[in-house]
């Protein structure tokens, strides 16, 4: 062997072309068609609902699962159309913008009983007197709220902001008070697509044009 020859300790035939990028391996793992799935499409959609916590909407659904939107609402319509048919104990709503699994209004109380057996978990009335000035009368600060119902609400909006059913809106330009109104979970709670599908005020609260009269009596 001559001086100039070398023998290297690596072959480079060896070595790799293309070392995937992480954004490349991640597309990898998640490649898929739902189509290939056993149930197909509509057993997809039932996978995800069953792990989300909140509703989820038909463009999330679609991004995720790589389907039209169009699809995706069309197979949420005949899942729900089917638990109906089939009278299952759970049943598929939209509500407050998105798609959510929910056990049937039917079995409440078997449900009821279940997630209370032993424990206080419901609201108060004062809470429940409360939430529902704050729902009909949002954004409204917390001293107008005691005026209406003519007790101190501190302790009741405390306990109503911890359950996540209300939220701070901001703050009254006049007083520099901080202004409440409810929370889309509040609507997922109540079933409600929005604040617009509340029932009518009658007969649980004075009618709402009164009630700025009762909260300025009550300041005086």
């Amino acid at each position: 062997m001559s001086d100039l020859e070398v023998v290297s300790d690596h072959d480079d035939d060896h070595e790799p072309d293309h070392e995937p990028e992480p954004d490349e391996a991640a597309d990898e793992q998640f490649a898929f068609d739902v189509n290939d799935f056993p149930g197909g499409a509509r057993s997809a959609i039932e996978a995800v609902l069953m792990v989300v916590d909140e509703p989820i909407t038909e463009m999330s659904l679609a991004s995720a699962l790589e389907l039209p939107v169009d699809d995706v609402r069309g197979h949420l319509t005949e899942l729900e159309a089917e638990y109906a048919a089939d009278q299952r104990g759970f049943t598929l709503r939209s509500v407050a913008g998105g798609w959510r699994i929910y056990s049937r209004s039917d079995y409440a109380p078997v449900v009821e009983k279940f997630l209370l057996d032993g424990q206080q978990a419901k609201l108060t009335q004062a809470s429940l007197e409360t939430l529902a000035v704050i729902a009909y009368r949002q954004p409204i600060s917390r001293s107008r709220v005691s005026a209406v119902r003519g007790v101190n609400v501190d302790g009741v909006v405390r306990t109503l902001l911890n359950r996540g059913l209300i939220e701070e809106l901001g703050s009254d330009g006049d007083g520099g008070a901080f202004l409440y109104g409810t929370t889309d979970y509040f609507l997922q709670r109540l079933g409600l697509g929005s604040l617009d599908e509340l029932p009518a005020l009658a007969p649980y609260l004075p009618e709402v044009d009164l009630l700025d009269e009762i909260a300025e009596q009550g300041r005086r």
